[in-house]
């Protein structure tokens, strides 16, 4: 077995995956940037053991991130506990995506993972749309070359926001609008912030799809995508595990 590590700005996903491929367990643990290498080993083992799995069978790791200053730690306590060196998706680790950005080192491992997993899956072209802290858009064309995207505030980034900002504008949970047009404040932000988002994500793939002078493959992934795909008129797949699946299919190259 293998642990796949993903270390995002808010939460970090875990997952334990088969040699076959098969995705055992997914979790999710909160990013600490203040926790140490030992710290991050407690909390790795701790939820292995939740899901009833021992940290003894796992044989190797892979970890990407996009919070520099937490991987050396999380890295670190993952090699004390299952003794062995993780890899890091990054420069030098080997993808099969040609990417085509003016700097390929910038590119987030996180879009880098979700594209190699949507190009071993989904026809091409196709347009992935991870929905979590930011809203990223990456786009792989019909000659598997990664080209770019787009990244725009996060769905709870831009409610905490205007909460924050906005003095008569109260802190709300995310839940289904009644309607478009909204008879109240509440009402009024949640058509707004599910909507909004909804039709922001149909306008980005339509423009797209212009760009590249055809249709394309599209899907979702991210914990907040399950919430506001099915509010968009454009037709996109939901893949939960579109990232942990990216993971194995590196570490599968590299060892």
């Amino acid at each position: 077995m293998i642990l796949a590590v993903d270390i995002g700005n808010t939460n970090i996903v875990i997952g334990i995956i088969k040699d076959t491929g098969e995705i055992l367990f997914t979790a999710r643990i909160s990013t600490d940037r203040t926790f140490t290498a030992d710290q991050y080993g407690v909390q790795f083992k701790s939820v292995v053991e939740l899901y009833n799995f021992d940290i003894k069978d796992v044989g190797g790791c892979i970890i990407s991130s996009v919070v520099p200053p937490v991987l050396n730690e999380a890295a670190e306590g993952i090699k004390r506990l299952i003794g062995a060196e993780p890899i890091i998706v990054g420069p030098g680790v080997k993808t099969g995506l040609n990417i085509l950005m003016d700097n390929p080192a910038q590119v987030g491992s996180d879009l880098i993972v979700n594209a190699v997993s949507a190009l071993e899956k989904f026809k091409l072209p196709v347009i992935i749309i991870d929905m979590g802290t930011a809203t990223t858009i990456s786009v792989v064309d019909e000659n598997k070359n990664y080209i770019g995207g787009c990244i725009m505030p996060g769905v709870k980034v831009s409610l905490d926001a205007i909460s924050q900002r906005a003095a008569q504008l109260p802190g709300i949970s995310l839940s289904n609008p009644k309607k478009a047009v909204g008879k109240n404040t509440i009402e009024c932000m949640r058509s707004g912030v599910v909507y909004g988002n909804a039709a922001m994500i149909d306008g980005m793939v339509e423009r797209i799809e212009r760009e590249l002078g055809q249709k394309g493959t599209v899907v979702a992934t991210g914990g907040i995508s399950g919430f506001i795909v099915p509010h968009c008129k454009k037709k996109i797949i939901y893949d939960e595990n579109l990232l942990l699946r990216g993971l194995y299919i590196i570490y599968k190259k590299n060892i």
